[in-house]
């Protein structure tokens, strides 16, 4: 718990006792990961056991894996939980999303994992792929809701374009969308974004107690690190903008413990970095020097001489435009060598218009205005489908 809350938070998985009915008689599957535990500590599995006349038939596992320590990018293979001796199928080996025979000894799917609020973070997929496979076999989708870590007001960057779709963005949403997994599920079905405009029966067991405005640092709920280079929620407030970074040859902090927090690189000048987007005055931070080695990714090994990152009022923090201005200035800078990884960077965009933009040193604000148009719009366009008020 955090001291001085200004609220306490219930989860869906709370208040699923008070919805018994979609469960009874049923053989579950569990989409989950370490991330699923409601308010008292006790994990989805134990709960759902406790419930009378349900049975636990398989569980499904995201990228990095059930207990969220495998790293980026790792394909995951199939196991069998040592402790309740269930299958658990990967959603990040073979397949992204469940195959009809995965689905065959299971009546009902159930959703439960913590998101941080940014397209690219991929459980986002892993939902909505696993309600497109229950549409198609007709079985029911229950989505067990959870906050926005990262408060469910703010919305920042470009929609992402069809051509960009990838299992790191999948739907014209922006990169910061300020909805809960459960409004977004909404969404997707509502919008008929699934493939083939299958609609699932869809139930949102919604949260209690919880707010647009709030950070997850105020909720009351304890923060379980849904990824390993995602340790708090600070990380979280940055990682919009600073993932960025991945489509690049600049180390966003990986293998240090401050992931998405620092980026450096052994070529950077720390000190006139630091002079340069501290002279950008961006609103609600500012940077510090500082020298880091990181044990994996890139970079590994070798001392980096890179910058901090230190927001000072992540109400006013814009991370998706404060990572733009850091690759446009690291680019500026050091051309000689800066390296792009394209197909990535514009991935993660959702475009290749910043890229193109940053290449050429047009007019980063012009751009930015084109975004800011593009989530006005959809601040419109996802209003039927919000569950909380501010």
């Amino acid at each position: 718990m955090v001291s001085g809350c200004a609220a306490a938070v219930r989860t869906g998985l709370d208040h699923v006792g008070e919805h018994r009915e979609l469960f009874a008689g049923k053989r579950v599957g569990i989409i989950a990961n370490q991330t699923a535990c409601d308010s008292r500590g006790k994990f989805i599995v134990d709960v759902f056991r406790e419930m009378p006349g349900v049975q636990v038939a398989a569980l499904f596992s995201p990228e990095h894996g059930l207990y969220g320590v495998e790293e980026d990018g790792r394909r995951v293979g199939d196991q069998v939980h040592p402790d309740y001796q269930i299958p658990i199928r990967s959603l990040y080996g073979k397949t992204t999303k469940p195959t009809p025979a995965m689905l065959a000894d299971v009546d009902v799917l159930v959703f439960d994992m913590q998101d941080v609020g940014a397209r690219f973070y991929t459980y986002l997929y892993t939902m909505s792929l696993s309600m497109e496979a229950a549409a198609e076999v007709g079985k029911p989708f229950v989505v067990l809701d959870r906050p926005n870590a990262i408060n469910g007001l703010a919305v920042e960057g470009p929609i992402l374009e069809p051509k960009f779709a990838t299992f790191v963005g999948l739907y014209p949403i922006p990169v910061r969308f300020g909805m809960t997994v459960g409004e977004l599920a909404r969404m997707v079905n509502g919008r008929r974004w699934l493939a083939g405009g299958v609609k699932a029966d869809l139930t949102v067991v919604s949260l209690t107690g919880w707010r647009r405005a709030m950070w997850y640092d105020r909720t009351g709920l304890r923060f379980i690190k849904p990824s390993p280079n995602m340790p708090d929620v600070e990380t979280a407030a940055v990682y919009p903008g600073l993932c960025l970074l991945e489509g690049t040859n600049v180390s966003e902090g990986r293998g240090t413990p401050m992931p998405f927090r620092q980026f450096g690189a052994p070529w950077i000048r720390s000190g006139e970095l630091v002079a340069t987007l501290n002279g950008l005055r961006l609103p609600g931070v500012r940077f510090e020097s500082t020298i880091f080695v990181p044990t994996s990714s890139k970079h590994k090994g070798r001392e980096c001489h890179g910058v901090r990152i230190v927001v000072a009022d992540r109400n006013a923090f814009e991370p998706f435009w404060t990572g733009v201005c850091i690759i446009n200035e690291l680019y500026r800078t050091y051309r000689d060598q800066f390296e792009w990884r394209t197909a990535h960077f514009d991935r993660l965009c959702g475009t290749a218009a910043i890229r193109n933009a940053i290449t050429a040193q047009s007019s980063l604000t012009a751009l930015k205005s084109t975004w800011q148009a593009q989530s006005g719009a959809f601040v419109r366009i996802r209003r039927p489908y919000l569950l909380y008020a501010e």
